[in-house]
């Protein structure tokens, strides 16, 4: 009798063992890679697998969006400005065969492919560029990454560029920049004004030569605002006419 149970104990954990090793549950966002004496027989998954154990085996592949950080990369601009960058990559498989099957880790080869990727697309932009139009290099960083790793069955949806990192030396010389184009703004706002006033100057030149009342008119308002104002001086202002008449008479 002891033999006897000994004996189902031990086809009950042959079975249990058989189950354990043929059974595999998947989950919604779940892929199983599955290969029959080391070759592929097909994607299975989400759910209720079975396998043939000793014979099938599978890998599991996630299909959900991986983010994955891409180290800071030294870069030198095409205006021969040394920088430190680094960005962000989104992305996820597609095709789970050919990421498994492809390549040898899909992970490793996507962001060593980025970081060259990254390297290659900002040298070849000036420092402005990089700092003023990220989001033009983001969508071509992310197009090259996306035609290079569609053979491996992934799908590049997004980089981001995070930082760009500046030595001391040449953030003094963007703020020195910045600086200049201010005071350059500065100036041409200031001349476009004396200009303005100028035209101005004459337009109103032009009319009071028309009437000789409206510059007596004029005379008027500038000794009532001298008079108005707290000060021991008071200066009377003549008119550039009775100066020029008195001149005539003096000459005669």
């Amino acid at each position: 009798m002891s033999i006897g149970y000994v004996a189902y104990l031990l086809l009950a954990l042959v079975v249990v063992m058989f189950l354990s090793a043929a059974i595999r549950i998947l989950r919604e966002y779940q892929r199983g890679v599955v290969f029959t004496l080391g070759r592929f027989t097909g994607v299975k998954g989400p759910g209720l697998i079975i396998l043939v154990p000793f014979i099938q085996q599978m890998v599991k592949v996630d299909l959900r969006v991986v983010v994955q950080d891409v180290p800071p990369q030294d870069v030198i601009s095409r205006d021969n400005v040394s920088v430190k960058v680094n960005a962000v990559l989104y992305f996820r498989i597609v095709d789970a065969e050919r990421a498994i099957i492809q390549v040898e880790d899909f992970m490793a080869a996507t962001n060593q492919l980025a970081q060259t990727t990254l390297r290659s697309v900002l040298g070849k932009h000036e420092l402005d560029e990089m700092l003023a139009e990220r989001d033009k290099l983001n969508s071509d960083i992310q197009e090259i990454l996306d035609q290079r790793t569609d053979a491996w069955g992934i799908k590049v949806s997004n980089v981001e560029i995070k930082h760009v990192d500046l030595n001391e030396s040449m953030i003094r010389a963007i703020a020195k920049q910045a600086e200049a184009e201010r005071l350059r703004r500065a100036k041409v706002i200031n001349a476009d004004g004396e200009q303005q006033a100028a035209a101005k100057l004459v337009e109103a030149g032009k009319m009071l030569a028309a009437e000789p009342q409206a510059m007596q008119l004029r005379y008027f308002e500038a000794l009532h605002d001298i008079a108005g104002e707290r000060s021991s001086t008071v200066v009377f202002p003549l008119p550039v006419d009775l100066l020029s008449q008195f001149l005539k008479q003096q000459g005669k």
